[in-house]
């Protein structure tokens, strides 16, 4: 008896794991492999710019907001974001996507990050925090 007991519990634990795995969470645009976290989502006196602001005029190691939408995911941590004034890669961890929200091509996002200029090579924008502007 206590044997079965042992198995059923071990059971249960598996399947309720299987299903926790299961939930939608994050980034669902194209090749997802987004994880759910949370921050801080009070003011901030980190400057809003566009993308092609940050590309043209931006400094390495720049701290700078960008509002636009997540086009596609482009493999591993980089993204393609978008807002009027052009496209730049976006670096996000799986932990920046806030916990059990659908992120996907039409939502607007508020981008906090740190600039990565290159001298060769395409620069992108490191991401330290989103957030969701509109659905």
């Amino acid at each position: 008896m206590k044997r079965l007991f042992q198995i059923s519990s071990i059971a249960t634990l598996v399947a309720a794991s299987a299903f926790a795995i299961a939930q939608p969470t994050g980034y669902t645009g194209p090749s997802n492999k987004a994880a759910p976290s949370a921050g801080y989502a009070g003011p901030t006196s980190v400057p809003l710019m566009t993308a092609k602001a940050l590309l043209d005029n931006g400094k390495d190691d720049q701290y700078a907001r960008l509002q636009g939408r997540l086009l596609s995911h482009k493999g591993g941590e980089d993204y393609e974001f978008a807002d009027a004034s052009g496209k730049i890669t976006v670096e996000i961890d799986a932990k920046h996507f806030p916990a059990g929200v659908t992120i996907d091509h039409n939502t607007v996002v508020e981008l906090t990050g740190e600039f990565d200029k290159e001298t060769f090579g395409e620069s992108s924008f490191d991401v330290k925090q989103l957030k969701v502007v509109t659905k």
